[in-house]
C-alpha cells in the first residue's frame, strides 16, 4: 500500500474544509462573527452606564429617585440568580388581515425574588417561545418595590402587607388585607403566586368582576401591591437630607465616559 493511500480517510469520506491544519494552510474552523465569546452588555443609557460602572449600589437607589429603567440588564445586574420567573398565562389571539385570520400567542409572565421586588410583563408574538421571552424582558422593565409590614406586634421579619390595598384592571378589582402571622395566603391560585413572588406570606384577599379574565386578574393584584409605597406612614415622617439625583452627582463621570466612547 502506498503512503498516499495510507493517509487517505477511510470509507471514502474527505475531511471537512478547515478541519485539518493542512487543508489550504488554515487552522480549525471558528464561529462566524466571533460568537464563540460570551455576549457582553454594552449599556446605551445613562442609568445603564452608571450601574455597570458601579456608581449606583442597589435598585432602591433607582426607585428612590423614580428613574425609568429602559434596559433589562440593569435588573439582572442587581438581582441576578435571585430573580425567578413564572409564566402565568398563555393564550392564542387572532386578528383579521387581508390574508385572513392571523394567529399569534400572548403571554403573561411574572418575575420576582420573593424579597420585595416584583415585575409583571405581557407580550404578543407569532410563536409562543418568542412571546414568553418578550414578556420576561417586559416584566423586568416593569419591576416595582413591594413594601411589607406586620399585623399586630412588630417582631421578626415583615410578613404581610402594611395596610389594606386594592387595585383595578378592567372589570376586575382585587383587594389585599393584612393577616396574622401563620395565616398563609387566603387567595386564588393566581394571586397566591403573585403574593409569594413579592415576598408576602400572610394575607387575606377579596376580588370582584370577571376574574376568569386572567390577564386583568393578575394585573389588578399587581396594581394593588404597587400602592404599598404610596402611603406615607409615621416611620417616614422624620426629615431626611435631600441628595442630588445620580445624574447630577455623577455628571462628570457621565461626561468622561461619553467622551471616551466618541
Amino acid at each position: 500500500m502506498s503512503a498516499d493511500a495510507a493517509a487517505a480517510p477511510r470509507d471514502g469520506f474527505k475531511p471537512a474544509f478547515g478541519d485539518d491544519k493542512g487543508a489550504r494552510g488554515r487552522g480549525p474552523r471558528r464561529a462566524r462573527g466571533g460568537r464563540d465569546r460570551k455576549d457582553e452588555w454594552i449599556p446605551t443609557t445613562k442609568l445603564g452606564r452608571l450601574v455597570k460602572d458601579r456608581k449606583i449600589k442597589s435598585l432602591e437607589d433607582i426607585f428612590l429617585f423614580s428613574l425609568p429603567i429602559k434596559e433589562y440588564q440593569i435588573v439582572d445586574f442587581f438581582l441576578g440568580d435571585k430573580l425567578k420567573d413564572e409564566m402565568m398565562h398563555l393564550t392564542p389571539v387572532q386578528r383579521a388581515s387581508s390574508a385572513g385570520q392571523q394567529t399569534r400567542f400572548k403571554a403573561w409572565v411574572l418575575v420576582g425574588d420573593s424579597n420585595g421586588h416584583l415585575g409583571l410583563g405581557v407580550r404578543c408574538a407569532k410563536e409562543a417561545a418568542g412571546s414568553i421571552r418578550g414578556a420576561i424582558v417586559d416584566a423586568k422593565l416593569n419591576i416595582i418595590p413591594v413594601r411589607r409590614g406586620f399585623w399586630g406586634a412588630r417582631g421578626g421579619a415583615a410578613h404581610t402587607v402594611p395596610f389594606k390595598v386594592s387595585g383595578k384592571c378592567g372589570s376586575v378589582m382585587c383587594r389585599i388585607i393584612p393577616a396574622p402571622r401563620g395565616t398563609g395566603l387566603v387567595a386564588a391560585e393566581a394571586i397566591k403566586k403573585v403574593l409569594s413572588m413579592a415576598g408576602v406570606s400572610d394575607a387575606y384577599t377579596a376580588s370582584a368582576g370577571k376574574t376568569r379574565t386572567m390577564g386583568n386578574f393578575i394585573f389588578a393584584a399587581f396594581y394593588a401591591l404597587r400602592k404599598t409605597y404610596t402611603f406615607l406612614a409615621p416611620e417616614f415622617w422624620k426629615s431626611v437630607e435631600l441628595t442630588p439625583t445620580p445624574y447630577q452627582e455623577f455628571s462628570e463621570h457621565l461626561k468622561a465616559t461619553k467622551a471616551k466612547k466618541l
